[in-house]
């Protein structure tokens, strides 16, 4: 897959996806490319202190800033998957029963939906 500018569109799609780690609720949107790949990912955890919500703007911005500048989905995926740190547990998706951690949910749910 070639690599993208590091802009977006002003206006563009997402997809916004609502999970559960253990007793851990968060939403996960994924900001796309006019051609329907991903280009930004924001995580938003409901009820959580500002130490989680700090760690999980510091890996929105390392990953998206990662797929912008050239790293291929499949790469960057390969990379943040299977880290392993609390909140990790049962989640509300079948298609992903565990996760080892939030960035694993992650690096897993944009593999089942966006790598071919």
């Amino acid at each position: 897959m070639p690599a993208h500018s590091a802009s977006l569109p002003t206006t563009r799609e997402s997809v916004t996806h609502k999970f559960n780690i253990g007793n851990h609720e968060g939403y996960l949107t994924i900001g796309l490319y006019p051609d329907g790949r991903p280009g930004e990912i924001f995580i938003k955890m409901a009820k959580e202190g500002s130490t989680m919500c700090g760690m999980c703007q510091a890996f929105c911005r390392a990953f998206s800033l990662s797929i912008q500048l050239g790293l291929t989905l499949p790469e960057a995926i390969a990379r943040f998957r299977g880290m392993r740190f609390e909140p990790m547990g049962p989640t509300s998706n079948p298609d992903i029963p565990q996760a080892s951690s939030i960035v694993d949910y992650v690096a897993r749910y944009l593999e089942l939906h966006f790598v071919r």
